[in-house]
């Protein structure tokens, strides 16, 4: 792109531009005549360097290189109004921005999919993405930080305390073991001994060494486990569940949600009742955004649906 100066204006005529694919739309949109629009995208086209926008057929489309800056165009345009309006009301039934939320693989069956039904029900014109929390380039913290993530939820042992994240706890979740139906041990036989000797199904997380949050919950009761069977994907583990004699220890919730769709039994640990903790953490540079407030909100709110807040002190 060359160095051509260009306003908040074009930006956002870009941006109507790519996302309408249609002069005659944008200059509705923006309340301009259509001649100004075909200027303006003159001069987008001598910036970019590129069409931006190419005929086929009877309509215009946008070309690969515009779409590519559909997103870069969100971050600019959401910062500039930011600027400009900080203590602006954020509305999220007309915004068309893009959240990014980092979450853990044992929340995409049960929490993800409920969270995406109360984001598309009040910001439909928004969009939502997920990234694998382990995996985001450089770390959690640092996405948070350089805005690459607007939100990390997770069931950390040891949330990260750091100078400029913020932490919100959203409910704890007991922890039960999971089988199938018709399992070897019988129901109500899951004694301390069993659950010892047995063979267990574990999910490989990023603790390279040392005891994983399970483990470590674990350990408060008394318990250990032998896992002999390690999988990557907390959704596989049910089908191994189904064809083996392994057990698996995960959250109330993730559990019955399995139960609910194959042939597979909860029984409670052999010991006082454990729990995990869920969190949110967000970084101070969007604490005080309306459209943040909005998202942990929302977040917050399915967390409370799907998990009661006496789940992790059942006795």
């Amino acid at each position: 792109m060359s160095r051509h100066v260009i306003d908040a204006h074009l930006l956002k005529t870009l941006h109507t531009l790519i996302t309408e694919s249609s002069v005659s739309r944008t200059a509705l949109l923006l309340g301009q005549s259509q001649p100004t629009i075909s200027v303006a995208l003159r001069r987008l086209r001598a910036i970019t360097g590129d069409p931006l926008l190419v005929r086929s057929g009877s309509r215009m489309v946008p070309t690969s290189h515009a779409m590519t800056l559909v997103e870069p165009l969100d971050q600019a345009l959401a910062g500039i109004a930011a600027v400009l309006n900080p203590a602006s009301k954020f509305d999220p039934a007309t915004t068309r921005r893009t959240f990014r939320i980092g979450s853990p693989d044992y929340l995409d069956v049960f929490f993800l999919p409920a969270i995406v039904d109360a984001f598309k029900h009040e910001a439909p014109g928004a969009r939502i993405e997920f990234q694998h929390l382990m995996t985001v380039d450089g770390g959690y913290e640092h996405a948070l930080e350089s805005g690459a993530l607007d939100l990390a939820v997770g069931n950390w042992s040891t949330p990260a305390q750091q100078l400029h994240l913020h932490l919100q706890p959203l409910c704890r979740d007991d922890l039960v073991c999971l089988m199938r139906d018709d399992h070897r041990i019988k129901h109500g036989r899951l004694t301390a001994d069993v659950y010892r000797e047995a063979e267990h199904l574990g999910v490989t997380t990023h603790h390279a060494t040392g005891l994983g949050t399970i483990d470590r919950e674990l350990a408060r009761g008394g318990l250990s486990r032998n896992v002999t069977t390690t999988m990557p994907y907390f959704g596989m583990a049910p089908y191994v569940l189904m064809r083996s004699n392994l057990l698996f220890t995960t959250t109330r919730t993730l559990a019955m949600h399995f139960c609910s769709l194959l042939p597979l039994r909860i029984e409670p640990l052999p010991c006082e009742p454990q729990a995990l903790s869920y969190y949110q953490l967000w970084h101070d540079r969007t604490h005080r955004s309306a459209a943040a407030i909005w998202l942990r909100r929302l977040v917050s709110g399915v967390a409370k649906k799907l998990v009661p807040e006496n789940a992790g002190d059942r006795r």
